[in-house]
């Protein structure tokens, strides 16, 4: 009975191996990762791709700390949380979101948006969210905090395009570089710019 089951294993065992060295044979990874780092960055990748989630931004992941001459376990250390990210914001902006959207909302994840924020996100904006989510993260990194970086994006998100998002981040970014605090800098610029926005086009 055992030998059995052993043999009947053995189909779906293969299966496995063969599903876990896919991604390791890339030739990118092949000339780039030792095979003990590639075997691990594969497997990652193969189950991201197993569970619908782009890939290609670990693959670059995976590249860039064999670039910079990182060990293989700090290689791996780095994709891996990018694939829960990617994985998570996938679970805030919803199946159908594009693999850019999902980029970049992991991005707005890992600088410390709640993932509920994601979510509001793709309930009022129509249009894709990758200026939007990019334009979030941006303004994480200059110092809004993450709460008030995505009332403000919330604010302008059911109508502003794109341009006009970029163009108020960079605001907020200006007044920063001159001295206003990140948070107050957010509010000013997003009350200057529901102001400016027609009546016709407000909520």
């Amino acid at each position: 009975m055992r030998r059995t089951r052993w043999i009947m294993a053995l189909p779906l065992a293969a299966g496995l191996l063969l599903a876990r060295s896919a991604a390791a044979q890339d030739p990118r990874l092949e000339r780039r990762l030792d095979v003990a780092t590639r075997e691990a960055v594969g497997a990652i990748v193969d189950a991201a791709r197993a569970a619908g989630l782009p890939v290609e931004s670990l693959v670059d992941r995976a590249l860039e700390g064999a670039a910079k001459r990182a060990d293989g376990s700090r290689i791996v250390a780095a994709v891996r949380p990018l694939a829960t990210e990617l994985a998570a914001a996938r679970d805030a902006l919803g199946p159908a979101s594009l693999p850019v959207e999902l980029e970049a909302g992991a991005g707005a994840l890992r600088a410390g948006v709640p993932p509920a924020d994601l979510t509001l996100l793709r309930q009022r904006r129509a249009r894709p969210l990758t200026v939007a989510l990019a334009a979030l993260t941006d303004l994480v990194t200059s110092g809004v905090p993450p709460d008030s970086a995505a009332a403000a994006v919330l604010a302008l998100a059911a109508t502003a395009g794109d341009d006009q998002l970029l163009d108020f981040r960079r605001a907020v970014e200006r007044d920063i570089a001159l001295g206003a605090p990140p948070a107050a800098a957010a509010a000013f610029r997003v009350d200057a710019a529901i102001r400016q926005t027609p009546a016709s086009r407000k909520p």
